[in-house]
């Protein structure tokens, strides 16, 4: 597959920065109801069956949409980069978050994942592919402490023992999608989730029914709602969902198009509310409109690519 067809289809007439913050807008839209579903799916389902079935069911996904496309295999130089994009997005992430939210609330850990785009750009940085301006470095500290102290509100000024699950989760997360990212502009971001998730399959498979088998009686009884969630999180977060963001980071950048994900904390829970009926409070749309207000900023700003 060409790189020209690395994004999806976007209208000709807008900029490679409008394009790809609406693409990484539309992927953090799915990515922002994980946790919900998330949360649905544990509670009923061993966390990780929730954490590595999805990814398998993912892979079979995969499998097919690279069949389907007829695409070729990926160079022996990408393999390290997709190993990397498999442990932090596919195995690393998921695990360690299901784990976490069979304690805390969907809407608390959602908030935690406010710190994921500067934590990105970070890595971005560190690897070499963008050189952010001081003025963007200062609008991602901004939203980030913005998303911390919105977080320890919730919490009432203190962490719960399982947010730091939670922030391990994030360092993998940013790394997958900071390789992820420069993997796409070359090869596709379809095809880099894609093979990522067959990458991981062998690996899985074993595990999974290792560490799964004991709870199988558990699993069989979990109700619909359960597999409900368990479906969402294997189909729109693991793979759907990559399309889109991978996408949006090739036409607007790493670190720009990670901003985007500053929004996340408050789709997720506005997700929580209407999923799960956990409380929303009229502030939180205040936090939101200041998180909104900050990456519109940092939008503004310079980046070296």
């Amino acid at each position: 597959m060409s790189s020209a067809s690395t994004a999806l289809p976007v209208k000709a007439a807008l900029s490679d920065d409008t394009a790809g913050m609406l693409l990484g807008l539309a992927g953090v839209a799915i990515f922002g109801l994980t946790f919900p579903f998330t949360r649905l799916a544990v509670a009923e389902l061993p966390p990780v069956f929730v954490a590595l079935g999805r990814a398998l069911a993912a892979a079979m996904l995969a499998g097919a949409w690279l069949a389907w496309k007829r695409a070729p295999l990926p160079p022996r130089s990408a393999l390290l980069p997709l190993a990397t994009v498999a442990g932090g997005c596919i195995i690393g992430f998921p695990w360690l978050t299901s784990i976490a939210l069979q304690t805390l609330p969907a809407s608390h850990g959602a908030v935690l994942v406010g710190v994921l785009p500067l934590a990105t750009a970070v890595f971005s940085a560190m690897r070499g592919n963008e050189k952010p301006s001081p003025g963007f470095w200062a609008m991602a500290l901004a939203g980030s402490a913005l998303v911390i102290a919105f977080a320890l509100r919730q919490s009432g000024g203190s962490f719960h023992p399982a947010d730091l699950l939670m922030f391990a989760a994030v360092l993998l997360a940013a790394i997958g999608y900071t390789e992820g990212g420069r993997l796409s502009a070359s090869m596709g971001g379809q095809q880099v989730i894609s093979w990522a998730l067959l990458l991981a399959a062998p690996l899985l498979a074993p595990l999974l029914l290792w560490l799964a088998w004991p709870h199988a009686a558990q699993i069989a009884a979990a109700g619909w709602q359960a597999w409900a969630g368990f479906a969402y999180v294997a189909a729109f977060s693991m793979f759907i969902g990559f399309f889109f963001w991978y996408g949006g980071m090739v036409r607007g950048g790493i670190a720009r198009v990670g901003q985007v994900q500053l929004v996340q904390p408050f789709i997720s829970l506005l997700g929580a509310w209407l999923i799960l009926g956990e409380p929303l409070e009229a502030v939180n749309f205040l936090f939101a409109v200041a998180v909104i207000a900050v990456v519109a900023a940092g939008r503004r700003m310079q980046i070296k690519r």
